[in-house]
C-alpha cells in the first residue's frame, strides 16, 4: 500500500483555493439588484450592489438616492443578516411597505426579502432582484426593423419630406382657380409639411417624457413615408371614382385604404416610441383611428341636412388617359345607339 505525502506548500495552496472560493461565493451571495420602477412596473433606473449593507434616502450620503420628497433623507436600510437580505424602516415619516397585488400592502420592516418583492416608498416603488433570476426571453428584431432604419436615413427623410412638400404645392395649385408663382406655392407647401410634422413630433416628445427613447428622426421618416402613400391613395380613390358609378364597391374598398394606412403608421409609432405588449399596441393604434376617421365622419353626418338646395355630385375632372377602358368614338357611339335602336323597335313591334 502506498501513502501518499503532502508537502505543507500543497496544503497552503489548498487552503488558499477553500478561503478564494469561499470568499466568492460570499460575494455572489452578498450580490443584489434594486430595481427603481414606475408605477405601472415599469423600470426606470437599476443598481446592482454587492455590500452588506444598502442605505436608501433622499440624503446624498446614501447608496440609493432617490428624489421623491416624500421620502425621507435617511428612509431605509436593507442589510444582509444571517444570509438573508432584511429590510430596516429608518423611523421614516411616510412608512415603508411591501406592494402585493393580491393582497393589500403591509409595513414592510424587518421583512425578509424574496426574489420579484417591490418596496414602496413615498410615492417610488422598488424591486428586488437576486442574481439568479431568470432573464427574459431574447427580442428576435421585427421585420419592420429593416424598413424603420431604411425611413430613419438622413436621405431617405428629406426625399420623403421633399415628396411630401412637391404634391402638397402641386394640390395647392391645382386647387387655384388664378394663375400663381412659384413663391406663392412654396410657402404654403411648406406650411403644410410643418404642420404635418407636428404629429412625429408630439410622439417623440411623449416618448421622452415617459422615459423612453425619442427617436426623432425616425418617428418623422416613418410618418411621412405613410403621409405620402396617403397621397398616392387618395389619387388611387380618384381614379376608381372617375372609372366607376358612385355606387360602385370598388369606391367603398378604396375609401378603408386611408385607414389602413393610417392604423399601421400609429401602430409604428407606438412600435417606435413605447415599450408595450403587442395587445396593447392593437388597441392603442384601433383606438386612435376610430377616434381620427369615426369623428370625421360623425361631424360631417351630424350636419348634413334633410335637404340640400345644392346637392353634391361627382366633380373629380380628369384626363382621358385616367381612364382604365379605352374611349369609343363618336361615329362608334352613334352606330352603337342606331342597333340598340333598331333591337327595341323590333322588340316592341313583336309585342
Amino acid at each position: 500500500m502506498e501513502v501518499t505525502s503532502i508537502t505543507p506548500q500543497q496544503v497552503k495552496a489548498d487552503d488558499e483555493c477553500f478561503h478564494h472560493d469561499n470568499e466568492q461565493l460570499h460575494e455572489g451571495h452578498m450580490e443584489i439588484i434594486i430595481e427603481e420602477i414606475s408605477r405601472g412596473q415599469k423600470l426606470l433606473h437599476r443598481h446592482k450592489m454587492n455590500q452588506p449593507a444598502i442605505n436608501i434616502g433622499r440624503g446624498y450620503s446614501n447608496d440609493i438616492i432617490l428624489a421623491d420628497p416624500h421620502i425621507c433623507s435617511e428612509h431605509v436600510k436593507i442589510q444582509l443578516i444571517n444570509g438573508f437580505w432584511q429590510i430596516q424602516d429608518q423611523a421614516s415619516i411616510n412608512g415603508t411597505f411591501l406592494e402585493n397585488p393580491k393582497e393589500k400592502k403591509k409595513p414592510a420592516d424587518k421583512h425578509i426579502l424574496e426574489d420579484g418583492d417591490i418596496i414602496s416608498i413615498g410615492k417610488s416603488q422598488l424591486r428586488i432582484h437576486f442574481v439568479d433570476h431568470p432573464v427574459a426571453d431574447t427580442v428576435k428584431f421585427s421585420p419592420f426593423e429593416s424598413f424603420i432604419n431604411l425611413m430613419r436615413h438622413p436621405i431617405a427623410l428629406l426625399v420623403s419630406v421633399a415628396l411630401f412638400t412637391l404634391v402638397s404645392g402641386t394640390i395647392f395649385y391645382l386647387d387655384k382657380a388664378i394663375e400663381v408663382n412659384f413663391t406663392q406655392l412654396l410657402v404654403p407647401a411648406i406650411g403644410m409639411s410643418l404642420l404635418f410634422s407636428l404629429w412625429p413630433a408630439g410622439i417623440s416628445l411623449v416618448s421622452h417624457l415617459t422615459k423612453h427613447d425619442a427617436r426623432v428622426l425616425t418617428q418623422l421618416g416613418i410618418c411621412f413615408a405613410f403621409f405620402n402613400l396617403m397621397w398616392f391613395s387618395d389619387l388611387l380613390e380618384n381614379i376608381v371614382a372617375f372609372n366607376s358609378s358612385s355606387n360602385s364597391i370598388f369606391t367603398v374598398l378604396i375609401a378603408i385604404v386611408p385607414i389602413a394606412l393610417a392604423f399601421c403608421m400609429f401602430w409604428l409609432n407606438c412600435y417606435i416610441g413605447f415599450h408595450m405588449s403587442a395587445k396593447r399596441r392593437m388597441v392603442v393604434s384601433m383606438g386612435i383611428t376610430a377616434f381620427l376617421f369615426g369623428g370625421s365622419y360623425l361631424i360631417q353626418y351630424s350636419n348634413k341636412p334633410d335637404f340640400n338646395a345644392r346637392p353634391q355630385y361627382n366633380n373629380v375632372l380628369m384626363t382621358p388617359s385616367f381612364l382604365l377602358t379605352p374611349s369609343s368614338s363618336v361615329d362608334k357611339f352613334i352606330e352603337d345607339s342606331n342597333k340598340l335602336f333598331e333591337k327595341a323597335n323590333k322588340a316592341a313591334i313583336k309585342e
